[in-house]
């Protein structure tokens, strides 16, 4: 697999102070990269930078050997599904569909493509149910479906199974295997559950205090890391 994003020297300041300091790793293109570390590590303000919602203060970021220009192109390729996901006070059929129907795709194309996610995510079933009854499991699937449906390049995730149980939480790791293998998707997730790391992804990054520590293969990082914080994040010492 080769490179496919590419993050040089991204830094942002908030109130003087450096929140992300110097970020810098290779992802490549249809694999599961998961950024590890504790609460506050500085996770979901470098997931909202990949999304392209916010701008860093210094550095470069590329995507397709292409250096990102925040606009609406380059939008249309990156998708973030939140840790809580809102629903509209619709069908799960029209949560879905929103993102086809503002694109202004045909109403057949659009009705295929939200079956065949619906079947991908395994709620067929449930495209006429009102999307904010369902329960936590549901409600975060329907959010992926929504993300999945445009067919983005790129997937990020913030903490997408954090307040699951652990049957949901394995559902919704079966969901993104199955993407990347089905839609070839590149996968960014950014978590503090170091069981998912090892269950789902390729490479890992260990964020702390704003700062990537290591990076690496998730089977390099857990069996030998090097850096001292990462081993006692691993082992336990080091709290979320």
């Amino acid at each position: 697999m080769k490179d496919y994003m590419e993050l040089k020297n991204i830094t942002k300041l908030h109130g003087g102070r450096k929140v992300l300091n110097n970020i810098e790793f290779n992802i490549k293109k249809g694999e599961i990269f998961c950024i590890m570390g504790h609460s506050g590590a500085g996770k979901t303000t470098l997931l909202k930078i990949l999304a392209l919602i916010n701008k860093p203060d210094y550095g470069t970021y590329f995507i397709g050997g292409k250096e990102v220009k925040w606009d609406i192109d380059f939008r249309r390729k990156i998708t973030l599904v939140f840790q809580n996901p809102v629903m509209f006070n619709s069908t799960v059929y029209n949560n879905i569909a929103y993102g086809l129907k503002i694109r202004k795709y045909p109403k057949e194309y659009i009705k295929k493509k939200v079956e065949d996610i619906l079947e991908h995510i395994g709620l067929s079933n449930y495209k006429d149910r009102i999307a904010k009854s369902l329960s936590g499991g549901e409600k975060q699937r329907v959010a992926l479906a929504r993300a999945l449906v445009i067919e983005p390049e790129v997937l990020l995730m913030d903490e997408p199974t954090a307040n699951l149980d652990p049957s949901n939480s394995i559902l919704i790791e079966n969901i993104i295997k199955d993407t990347v293998k089905k839609y070839n998707t590149t996968i960014v997730l950014a978590t503090h559950n170091l069981f998912q790391v090892k269950r789902l992804s390729d490479s890992t990054a260990h964020m702390y205090d704003g700062k990537i520590i290591e990076v690496g293969t998730t089977k390099k990082i857990f069996s030998n890391p090097k850096h001292e914080l990462t081993k006692k994040f691993i082992s336990g010492e080091m709290f979320y």
